[in-house]
This record gives structure tokens, sequence and C-alpha cells, in this order.
């Protein structure tokens, strides 16, 4: 059946915080059609290249379907009385804190909602945490310290109505592409619009940048101390919105005994920024991982906000700080109390007040009246033995943790683990005695809230497929299975929303800022009409601004400026670990990649893990463009490829954080990051551990493409997905004895037809099996990185492909090389080769001619590059440079 003639389903889009909105529409083969909403706030019609592919993303293949008991398929009654009773039980030998939950921002507020409620207020702890701890805690703990309470005063508009935007820690080209592009729009528009780019490496989103700061690592408290220092020189603080801020006096002392040439930058630089930022009003202030992911986190926060509360730059159309959020509901997480610090709608744990209101309107039986442990201090209880049952609701942590290896043994330890998941091929879910099969997006209904405080509706366009249920209905099931059947009687989502905007009424009442009780008498019609709107949604302030009135959530009723210092970070450098190690993302990949993974053309653009070194710090240790090198710290070891590039400053390297267990187990980067956190926030400092780097002494390296799935077991192995089946790069410190009889097992052929071609004075081997004329599978073995042109290899599976061993595209095929622009699929030779035969000279141009660029814009700063080395080749080597 074709679907085309469905109606499109309004949606969200499934990545970071952004909050776009999609249009979907059934494709009739069970998977979708996507495409911007051009009706949606957030994104007006864009998409990045991961939410373009999200159709690509989809399938039953991988997918959990049942819910399974120690690896054994089971239904769902046995398997949550399973829960119910062991959670019980363990509540009553050992007490309520011996148990958590630890859940994510890839859940619906309506699934947040019900996991708070049940561990909050009917088991009774508060030992309910979210992997948006380890992205945006410091952000909350800054805002409560500045404005009494978790307020986003930003909007997305801002950024267009800013005559400058500064970018702290944030890679916004990469990590949230349509906002950047919202500011690369701007800009065109208004060429006076001036971008500041704060990060120590050069990032594609310096491409936007009239100038780069590239500060050390770090630092970023001396240079927003020197900016406040510089505010009052130059008398720039706003006396008539001093009324409404305390700690100005306080604060100006503490910033002036600060030194703002710890950040590396000269005189000349800082004062040029101080100078733009002192003299334009309408400045925003965009912020991201960069700051938050440090052990004085919430001080750089504050640091940031301190300036923008002196020059009363907050609350009022193209101003203000905004923090933008790494996950598509970090911030409904943060609104319903989701982490182990909060209550629901911004009430206060510690408040007995708020644990009253929120005890008497669930009807429970208790409230706990501390906060519970925090991400990190939860999985060192678990391998404690303090939580002795512990349920994963949507998240990994036996990767994404700092000390990840460590986590992985507590959770394998732990005496009962419940995962809920849509799959059970994670690091997390093979170490689970249950897991429970839930719907994934599309499949979901829901609200989520972004970045700027919009809240918008997930609506299901497509089945549960086979028995996974979604998170709010097994939560409420296990609710009901330990004892509390009309607490959790819930029959929709619709039913929850209401609840908690009613909630929300009550927290609007204490004078709090989370109130959207307007919407608590939706019908179900209403519901499922919903349009995306930005709360409070309450009163008079309805849909409006924060703080621009001076009206802050402090006792006092006025800002607080805090005064900080910049601290070294927590671990130091030494001889033995002379590295400072960054983590992050990149372009095209999502968390650990359980989603994005499943797409050829995401996988395409940069296929396996990697780590930026210095040029002078990879000639000194020999390290080789496109080698393999042990990254080292005193919690693990990682091997990653080589990519030397002056993006990142001598001493200091950076590795993306995606790949695990099962796409690349000796890369997963997190085991090498020490369980080190910001002791208001409780976030981790995942940028700043200290590593050692050594050359990895391969004795052969391999490249292999299949149509099936594979089974690699050396040293080393990066597995992706391609549109003719995998590809694999492999390296190992000892060969096989029969290079042939490893590659049948490695493709699983036995009795295939092979074709080999072995080169002893290379000491190469290549590896090709075939049926009926077609290509089963190659491998390529040399003593060095495999030269192969492996964006035209990948293809060839499934194929007649006779010339494959050549390991390169005949003269009438040319090679597109690797994909440069994934919305388009355009690959760089075809870009170079435009530049070259066209007389391509922009990026505009580019796009006219080949399409790249054009939709999400996020590959306009490689394309940019290429354009650059066209004229004057670089040094820099990719990660490709093998082809």
């Amino acid at each position: 059946m074709d679907g085309s003639g469905l109606p499109e389903i309004r949606s969200t889009c499934a990545y970071c915080g952004v909050g776009c909105g999609v249009l979907l529409r059934p494709d009739g083969a069970g998977g979708l059609d996507v495409r911007g909403d051009p009706a949606h706030p957030a994104n007006k019609g864009r998409l990045c290249s991961k939410g373009s592919q999200l159709g690509e993303t989809l399938g039953l293949a991988g997918r959990l379907l049942a819910p399974r008991v120690n690896g054994i398929e089971t239904g769902w009654d046995a398997a949550l009385d399973l829960v119910a009773l062991r959670f019980r039980e363990t509540i009553a030998e050992h007490g309520p804190d011996s148990v958590a939950f630890y859940v994510s921002g890839q859940m619906l507020t309506e699934d947040y909602y019900v996991a708070n409620k049940l561990m909050k207020g009917f088991i009774g702890s508060a030992n309910i945490d979210t992997n948006s701890r380890l992205c945006m805690a410091s952000t909350v703990a800054g805002h409560k310290r500045a404005f009494g309470t978790d307020t986003v005063p930003g909007t997305y508009e801002d950024l267009e109505e800013a005559d400058l935007v500064v970018l702290v820690g944030s890679n916004l080209a990469w990590c949230h592409p349509v906002l950047f592009q919202r500011v690369v729009a701007a800009k065109k528009a208004r060429p006076n619009l001036k971008v500041v780019v704060v990060d120590p490496r050069r990032t594609a989103t310096c491409d936007a940048a009239d100038l780069h700061l590239p500060l050390k690592a770090g630092t970023d408290v001396a240079l927003f101390n020197g900016l406040l220092t510089e505010i009052a020189v130059q008398g720039a603080a706003d006396e008539a919105f001093m009324a409404h801020v305390e700690g100005f006096d306080a604060t100006l002392e503490s910033a002036s005994d600060d030194d703002p040439a710890r950040t590396g930058l000269d005189a000349a630089t800082l004062q040029q920024f101080y100078d733009l930022f002192v003299r334009t009003e309408k400045v925003v202030t965009v912020f991201s991982q960069g700051v938050n992911q440090s052990s004085s986190g919430t001080d750089k926060v504050n640091s940031i906000l301190n300036c923008h509360l002196a020059t009363g730059r907050i609350g009022k159309p193209g101003m203000g700080p905004l923090s933008v959020t790494g996950q598509p509901n970090a911030m409904g997480g943060r609104e319903v109390g989701g982490l182990a610090n909060m209550l629901a709608c911004h009430l206060d744990i510690e408040n007995i007040s708020h644990r009253s209101a929120v005890r008497e309107f669930w009807s429970s039986p208790t409230i706990p009246d501390k906060p519970g442990l925090k991400a990190v201090d939860l999985f060192q209880a678990v391998g404690e033995g303090r939580i002795k049952a512990l349920w994963v609701i949507h998240t990994n942590p036996a990767v994404t943790m700092p000390d990840a290896d460590c986590v992985r043994d507590a959770i394998k330890d732990c005496p009962f683990v419940v995962v809920s998941d849509i799959t059970a091929a994670t690091d997390t879910a093979r170490l689970a005695h249950v897991l429970l099969p839930a719907t994934a997006w599309g499949e979901k209904e829901g609200t989520v809230t972004n970045s700027d405080r919009t809240i918008s509706r997930q609506r299901a366009a497509l089945p549960a497929p086979g028995a996974a249920k979604p998170d709010w209905e097994i939560l409420s099931e296990v609710g009901r299975r330990m004892g509390w059947p009309s607490a959790f009687d819930y029959a929709s989502p619709a039913e929850i929303f209401r609840e908690y905007a009613a909630l929300s009424g009550i927290a609007g009442g204490f004078g709090k800022d989370f109130d959207i009780s307007g919407h608590a008498g939706l019908t179900d019609g209403e519901y499922g009409a919903l349009a995306p709107f930005r709360w409070p949604y309450a009163g008079a302030r309805k849909g409006g601004r924060f703080f621009g009135d001076g009206a802050f959530y402090t006792e006092s009723g006025r800002a607080r400026m805090v005064p900080v210092k910049w601290k070294d970070f927590a671990n130091k450098t030494a001889p033995r670990f002379p590295f400072r190690f960054n983590t992050g993302r990149i372009r095209d990949q999502w968390h650990t990649m359980t989603r994005t993974a499943r797409s050829p053309r995401l996988s395409a653009h940069l296929a396996e893990p990697f780590v930026e070194i210095h040029p002078a710090d990879a000639a000194e240790l020999a390290i080789a463009p496109a080698s393999l090198v042990r990254v080292s710290s005193n919690r693990g070891s990682a091997l990653l490829r080589a990519l030397i590039t002056d993006k990142v400053q001598p001493g200091e390297v950076f590795a993306p954080m995606h790949w695990t267990g099962e796409t690349a187990p000796a890369a997963r980067v997190d085991a090498l990051v020490p369980p080190v956190t910001d002791p208001i926030s409780g976030q981790p400092e995942s940028k700043g551990a200290v590593v050692a780097l050594a050359p990895f002494e391969a004795k052969w390296y391999g490249f292999a493409v299949s149509c099936t799935e594979m089974a690699p077991e050396s040293d080393y192995w990066a597995v992706a997905r391609t549109h003719s089946g995998w590809q694999v790069e492999m390296a190992g410190s000892t060969a096989p004895a029969d290079w042939e009889a490893e590659a049948r097992r490695l493709f699983d052929l036995p009795r295939a037809e092979a074709q080999v071609v072995h080169d002893p004075r290379r000491g190469s081997v290549r590896i090709a099996f075939h049926a009926e004329g077609r290509l089963l599978a190659a491998l390529f073995v040399s003593p060095e990185p495999v030269v192969v042109m492996r964006s035209h290899v990948a293809t060839l599976p499934g194929d007649e492909a006779p010339h494959v061993l050549t390991g390169r595209a005949p003269a009438d095929q040319p090679d597109p090389g690797p994909v440069v622009c994934a919305c388009f699929n355009v690959g760089v030779n075809t870009i170079l080769d435009g530049i070259e035969t066209q007389g391509l000279m922009s990026v505009d141009a580019i796009g006219a001619a080949l399409q790249a660029g054009t939709n999400c814009g996020s590959c306009r700063p490689e394309l940019a590059a290429l354009l650059a080395r066209a004229k004057a080749p670089s040094p820099e080597v990719s990660p490709e440079a093998a082809e």
C-alpha cells in the first residue's frame, strides 16, 4: 500500500533540545516520510542531517519486541509481577533508599511524571536521577542561585534580534544545527550582527564567528570575571536595574581579584571582546556543555549570569543568557522533578510546605525530605551494594557515565536490574535481569519541552510493534502491582498531562515560575490537537518573558549576583598524563548511536572513533596520520584513530563519545573519565580528564565490507552501516596464521567461493567472496592503514564487482569520496571536482550546483574548508586519509 495519500502527522524530532517540529507520513511499508514543520516556532521547517534522516533510522531490526527475564522471553504479567515483587521485597528488607531509577531525556514528560510520582511519592525515596544530570545540571544550579528557580529567560527569537551573539562552550553548528542556521540567517540579513565563539577548539561554529576566543580549557570564569570588571570600569552597569539585584559589590570585588590573563588570551583580544560586549546593548550569550560539564560548572554559569544581571541585559528582546540543552526533553525532566534534588513543577524537596502540598495532591503515603543520589553518587552506591534494585529507562550508563568500566561492573553485580528500552543490544541492556520493550520515537504520545520553554506534542505515526508498551503505562502497571492501584490508574497520556498541569497550578500558588495550569482542563481532543506553546501558561504572564521587569523568585524578590573565582581542573596534568582530554559529539551521530547508527547516510560522514591531536604533539610522539592511538588515564584506556589537526591546542586532545561495546568496544571514551563532579550541581567533569597518548603498535590493519553483519575479534574494530550492508575497520597486535580462514569466520562464509590476492613483499592480503557472480564480502589487510577507496568499496556488496580487490573505482565510475553533506549524500571528491571543473568559488555556488549545504547547512563550514583547501592545501589529515 502506498502511504502517500495519508495525512501528515505533526510531531517533534527525537534528538537535541532545539525541539524541532516534524511532519510525519507513514509510507505504507512500516516506515515514515519525514520533513520539517514550517509552522513550528523552533525550526520553521528546517531540520539538521539527523532529523532529516529520521525515517532511515526506523525498522524492527534489533528491536526488543517482548519482555525478557534472564534472557528468556515471557509475558507482560510475569515480567511486571517480578519487577513489582523484587522492588517491594527490597524496600521491605532494606528501606526505600535501597532502590533507584535512572531515567532519560529521551522520555516524554508524561513518562517522567509517572516515574517521579512513583519513586518520590509512593516508594518514598528521591533516588531518581536522569542522564540529563550529565548535560545541564550546572545550569539548573546556576539559575537557582541567581534567580531563585530554574528559569531559562531567553528565547530563540532573541538570537535574531540580538546585535551580538556570544557562544560559550557550544559547537552550535554541529550540536544544535538549526539554531546555528537561525544565527547565520540573521547575520546574513543584518551584517552588523556580530558573533563571538568562546571555545578552546576551533570548531565548525567558528565559520560564522567574527571573533574566536581559543581560551585555555576551563578558564571561562576568569574570562567573564574580567568582563564584569570591565563593565564596572567602563560604567556600563545598569544602575536602575541594580535596584532588582543584590550582591553586586561582593561579586565585583571577587571578580576584580581574578586574572583574565590565565585564559591564555592576549590583552588585545580580551579587550576586543570586552569592548564589543560592553558597547552592545542587545547581547545574547548561548552556553552549553563546555560550560556545564565541569567541576566548576555552576560557577561558570553564574559568571555569565553576573554579566547579564550587571548590565540589565536579561528578559528583554535580543538580550539575555540562553542555555541550550542536549536532549529532546531535558527541559521536561527539569520541570517534572526528574532530578534527584527536585520536586515536580520546580517545587523544592527540602521545603516542608512544598512537600506537604505535593503529598496532599497525590494522596501519597510519603515524600522524602532530602535529595536523593545524583547520577555519579547513585552508581557508586550501586557498586557499593547500597542500591540493590535498579531500573534504567532509555539510557546506557554502562557507556555514558564517567568511570564507565566501574559503572558497568556495578550494574553487572547489582542484585536486580530492570532496563526499559527499544533494543536489547546495548551495553547496559545486556546486564539486565529483566528487559521491558518500550515504544520508540514515532510510536509514542506525549509532550516535550525544548530549550526555550516551548512545550510541543510528540505524536504516534506508527503502531507499537510486538508487545512494546509506552513508558507511562509500564511504570503505572508496576505502581499498581506494588499496591497503589488508584494513584496509577491512568488510561492515557492526556490524563497524566491534565494532572501534571493541575499540580503546576499549586506551584504557581507558591509563586513559582512553572505554571501551565491554564491547560489543566484540556479534553482528550484538545490534548490531541495541542499546538506548541511556551510556558508559563497561566495568569497575566501567559507565554511571556521572565526577569525583564526585575521580578525574581528569591526570598527577597531580587536577583543574586554570585561571587565566583576561577578554579583549576580537579584533575591535574602530570608527566604521566600530560594531555587534557575533551569529549563531545560529532555532527551526524547521537548519544550512543542506538538510533543514528541504523542510518547508512549518517554513518558515512565520520564512520569510526577518533582523537584530535595537534600536529606538534603528534610529531613529538611519532603518531602518524590515520594510525591508531592508545589514550590512557588512571581509570581506563581506549584505542582511537588519529586525526592530526590544529583545531585543538597543543597539550589538549578531543574525542567523540558515541561508540559503545556494540560498535567499537575498544573506544568507549567515558571509561577514561574520572567520576569528578561539581560540588553544587553534581554534574561530572567530562571535559577535564588527563590522559597519556601512545602509538598503538599494530601488526596489521584491516578494512572489510559485507552484505551481512560481521563478527570481528581484533584488538580494535569499529563497525558502521552502509547502503549495501556493513563495513568494519580493524587492527591487531597479532595476526592470524591463515587469513582466508579468518575471513571465512569473520563473514560466516565457510563454503563460499574465495578470490585471494596475497602480496608477501608488501605483507598485504585481499580476499573476496562471491556467490552466483555477486560479491558477498571482501577483506583488505595491510601492515599499514589500508589504502582503498572506502566510499566506493562499501557500495559493492550485492553487486557483481569483479574489480573489488583493486580497492579502486573503475575510470568510468568516479568515486564520490567520503560524505560531507549527509542530507544529499554529496562526497568530498564530488565537491572538489566541482570546485575545479565548474569554478565553484563560494559555498553558495557549491550548493547551487551540487545541493550540498542547502538543507540543514551544518556542512557549510566543511564546504568552506574544502574551498580553502582547493586554493592552498591544508596540513590537516582526516580519519578518511587512508583513502
